[in-house]
């Protein structure tokens, strides 16, 4: 990584985040659909579930931040597809810019994206009465989690940008994954599910995650889980990343 493709990526990165200024209604739509599910369950069903020692909004609050970000991703596997359609990256090929500085514009942009979507849910949660007693590393250990996971399924969201034939493919893909966390232990505990239901909930990606963030976020240790989350995100973003390589590389040859 040399300081021309670090020149190259901060240029475009700087257009594609001006891209999302003069477009905010895309953060808020990212925001919007998390948030209506937090207060849906939140009001309508929390009451019915019992979560042990756990407030219904503090325990279903981790499962809905892994919402917003697989919601958020789809949005950069748009703006990818409209820049192949576009021409953009036939007009970069022609310039002396690194070529992968073009993808890795799109992940940062998604990444701050992602960040203020979750910042606004976040926010959102402590006014529906969501308290923590996690401290300032508890917090940048949330952060590290989020911002892992963001950058897996944004390398997912760039191999469907760049794959998909049309408009709504690219973003479609993003529905299996916003789904994902239902069939977890995001909303109620597991070990109230049918035995076929609960063993996926508790063998899939998102449920060591959510575990591990709810755990920091009660101040409680996190054992084994916080490494089998760390182990599928990082697993998810090697495989992702060197798929979306292989595709772009074709793409552009």
């Amino acid at each position: 990584m040399n300081t021309h493709f670090l020149g190259d990526t901060a240029v475009l990165t700087g257009r594609s985040l001006r891209h999302i200024l003069r477009s905010p209604d895309t953060i808020i739509t990212t925001a919007v659909t998390p948030v209506a599910i937090m207060i849906l369950f939140v009001f309508v069903f929390g009451g019915a579930i019992d979560t042990g020692s756990y407030s219904y909004i503090d325990y279903m609050l981790p499962g809905i931040l892994l919402i917003t970000i697989a919601s958020g991703i789809a949005y950069t596997a748009y703006r990818l597809f409209m820049d192949m359609q576009g021409g953009i990256f036939e007009r970069f090929q022609s310039m002396p810019i690194a070529r992968s500085s073009a993808l890795w514009a799109h992940v940062l942009t998604s990444l701050v994206a992602n960040v203020i979507s979750l910042v606004i849910v976040i926010g959102v949660g402590f006014a529906l009465g969501f308290r923590t007693g996690a401290g300032v590393l508890g917090w940048l250990a949330v952060l590290g989690i989020l911002v892992l996971f963001t950058l897996a399924l944004t390398w997912l969201a760039v191999v469907a940008g760049l794959s998909a034939k049309t408009v709504d493919g690219a973003s479609a893909f993003s529905y299996p994954l916003i789904f994902l966390p239902f069939l977890s232990s995001a909303f109620v505990p597991t070990d109230t599910m049918p035995a076929p239901v609960a063993w996926f909930a508790e063998n899939q990606p998102v449920t060591p995650i959510i575990e591990s963030i709810r755990a920091i976020f009660a101040g409680q240790p996190v054992g084994d889980e916080l490494w089998v989350a760390l182990a599928w995100c990082v697993g998810i973003l090697v495989v992702a990343y060197f798929w979306a390589m292989a595709i772009y590389r074709r793409k552009i040859s």
